[in-house]
């Protein structure tokens, strides 16, 4: 049984662009018993060697991550959610980044499943998980090329819905406003529509739709607003957390414009 048996196998996987391993395959490729192991993965740890993410799943850092001590998750959530046999996609302002809007630079990384899961958070990293039920289409969802493969993305149009959905959790309203000001002349009149036709909320369409004419990307919205027109016979408030008052009726989406909002300006 080799000494260095488990750095063999790491130095290994890192010289082939692997950048994770699981810990179960660890034990099965080295034959080293699990309180060798564990000893040696803790000590390799505290070097900033490697890192366990969850459940057995441990990436490892080559030289130019180790003063941080984490790899950038592009480089590794498409083989973590794989691991867990989950669904995902990458989303909300981390998707937003990715097409060009760049203003609100994300402090987290964001990600959708189907599940729920607890975030994973170090000192440099912090990964969210929103649970979506309502998984989308797999034609929303783009594959954007990584430095180890690839991750996937929702559409600049899946993500504008989403935004507005998830709006209290990413920072309210104004921030998304701010968000789409420069992700808006990325999406798509006819592939909003196909998003608008498989989604489950309504009201987050239409939210999505007032605040892209406020935007002054109204061109981008003709369809969605005809589609929206034929089933949007009950008034939503464009914030549903806050009282109606004397909030302005916007006839186009049947919707009251209870709250202002205010874009920073790119």
């Amino acid at each position: 049984m080799r000494k260095d048996a488990i750095h063999e196998f790491i130095d290994g996987l890192q010289a082939r662009g692997q950048y994770y391993f699981l810990k179960r395959q660890l034990l099965e490729k080295t034959g080293q018993p699990e309180k060798v192991a564990n000893r040696s993965l803790v000590r390799l740890q505290a070097k900033n060697r490697i890192l366990l993410i969850r459940r057995g799943f441990y990436i490892i850092i080559p030289i130019e991550f180790r003063r941080t001590g984490v790899l950038p998750p592009e480089w590794f959530v498409h083989n973590f959610m794989e691991s867990m046999d989950v669904e995902y996609y990458v989303g909300l302002l981390s998707a937003a980044a990715i097409w060009g809007a760049s203003h609100q630079k994300p402090q987290e990384f964001h990600v959708l499943t189907p599940r729920q899961f607890r975030p994973i958070g170090t000192r440099t990293l912090k990964i969210c998980f929103f649970r979506k039920l309502d998984f989308p289409d797999p034609a929303f969802l783009k594959n954007q090329k990584t430095e180890t493969g690839f991750m996937r993305v929702s559409s600049p149009e899946l993500t504008a819905l989403d935004l507005v959905r998830y709006s209290k959790a990413v920072g309210g309203l104004s921030l998304v406003a701010t968000t789409l000001a420069e992700l808006g002349e990325t999406i798509e009149p006819r592939a909003l529509l196909h998003v608008a036709r498989k989604a489950k909320s309504l009201a987050a369409l239409r939210r999505l739709g007032f605040i892209l004419d406020n935007l002054g990307l109204s061109s981008r919205t003709h369809e969605l607003a005809e589609f929206v027109r034929k089933k949007a016979d009950i008034p939503v408030l464009l914030d549903p957390s806050l009282p109606r008052a004397d909030s302005r009726w916007i006839r186009k989406w049947n919707i009251f414009e209870n709250l202002k909002i205010e874009a920073d300006e790119i």
